[in-house]
């Protein structure tokens, strides 16, 4: 029995193909690489998903790590796929749920793709990495490196969440803040990958991020079992989660373990402030353009240019999906109201998502008997500044009189 099924890396723009085994980066075309696997063997086994492990990891042979002995893990993975009826009653949508990635290691969806990502780092001997980072995968990186024994080098906005910052300086990771946004650090990077020939763990110029984020794929068809969901929402920045359960779609309905007659559709989700790839998707462009002055509270999809926007909006072609753009005051809201009705204190990312929901429901792409999952990707507590509280403040002894 093989613990991986991994083949080789493949680029989805010109088809060339590389080794699994060795350190790669971008294709010499410049487009990110995808992990492939035989999924025609894979299918002989008797058991394709190792039900015996609750964790992510249950899916090890779908994932490109090949001795288990280089798996770095926290416990992460199997989330809650949690009923939202509340908010679902005030949204018009009676079938609402919420896949909560804030209950995970580090409190963010980015725990995930660290996993993977540090765990086959390892296994392809990498000591150092830098990578730019919005907060969250920063600090996934950084406290699953510590783990593995490699270097990070995280450099992140100075209006990044101080909390990730904190984080990353705790792990023991070298950190360095700029003045400016994930697009200047990844310049930054960059630097210090063609100077010191660091790895370069930024978003999707290593192919396993992908891996550990398409997993969240996986979870959600395993749970929903014979009934798919009809419509999966994503808050987009760098889009690796979309892609990811994209590629887990495909691969699950290749092996004969998606039970669905077709895909749910997709829908990516930004914030007005910083929304490339909703324009793209209006335009019915391939590839997005570059958000100048990019701006919004919802910081982990404060994206200007992703490199893979070229397969976030396939994904969201191939299954009829769609990009929609949400205002801060949407976000707010949703975050506040999500709380009050569900006892959920998602992330403001994740409150976008909802808030998108509620769009179209509105107009009718939702209908009302579907069954409808909004990934929640981080915790609330994870962006304190995201609230504002005003209480009054009593002297010892004093009555509250209402």
């Amino acid at each position: 029995m093989s613990f991986s099924y991994v083949s080789h890396l493949e680029c989805p723009k010109c088809g060339s193909i590389y080794a699994h085994h060795k350190p790669n980066q971008l294709c010499q075309c410049g487009s990110p690489l995808l992990v492939n696997y035989d999924l025609e063997e894979l299918k002989n086994e008797n058991e394709i998903i190792n039900k015996e492990r609750n964790g992510l990891w249950r899916y090890h042979k779908l994932l490109p790590v090949i001795d288990p002995d280089h798996v770095v893990s926290l416990g992460e993975g199997m989330t809650p796929l949690l009923s939202m009826p509340a908010l679902g009653e005030k949204l018009g949508i009676a079938n609402l749920l919420m896949k909560d990635e804030g209950m995970i290691p580090t409190g963010s969806f980015k725990a995930r793709g660290a996993a993977v990502g540090v765990s086959k780092a390892r296994e392809l001997g990498i000591t150092r990495l830098a990578m730019p980072t919005n907060g969250n995968a920063g600090a996934a990186w950084s406290l699953y490196c510590a783990r593995a024994g490699i270097k990070p080098y995280i450099v992140m906005p100075v209006d990044a969440p101080v909390i990730t910052r904190k984080e990353v300086a705790i792990s023991g990771a070298e950190l360095f803040l700029v003045n400016g946004l994930i697009s200047d650090a990844g310049k930054i990077v960059a630097s210090l990958v063609k100077e010191e020939g660091f790895y370069d763990a930024s978003t999707l110029k290593e192919p396993y991020r992908i891996e550990g984020k398409k997993t969240m794929g996986y979870e959600i068809l395993e749970q929903c079992g014979s009934e798919p969901p009809d419509v999966i929402l994503y808050p987009t920045g760098g889009g690796v989660g979309l892609i990811g359960i994209y590629k887990a779609l495909k691969e699950f309905r290749e092996l004969g373990l998606f039970k669905g007659s077709r895909l749910p559709r997709l829908v990516a989700v930004q914030a007005e402030g910083c929304a490339p790839i909703v324009k793209a998707w209006e335009e019915h462009k391939s590839e997005s353009e570059f958000w100048e002055n990019s701006e919004t509270a919802a910081f982990g999809i404060n994206v200007p240019k992703a490199i893979g926007d070229f397969l976030v909006l396939e994904a969201l072609y191939e299954t009829n999906g769609c990009a929609v753009a949400v205002s801060e005051d949407e976000i707010s809201f949703t975050q506040r109201q999500t709380a009050e009705l569900e006892g959920s204190f998602i992330c403001p990312e994740g409150a976008a998502v909802f808030a998108a929901a509620k769009r179209l429901r509105e107009n009718g792409w939702i209908k009302a008997d579907e069954k409808v999952i909004c990934l929640n990707t981080g915790q609330g507590i994870k962006y304190p500044d995201s609230v504002s509280v005003d209480p009054p403040v009593l002297e010892p002894g004093e009555i509250i009189r209402k």
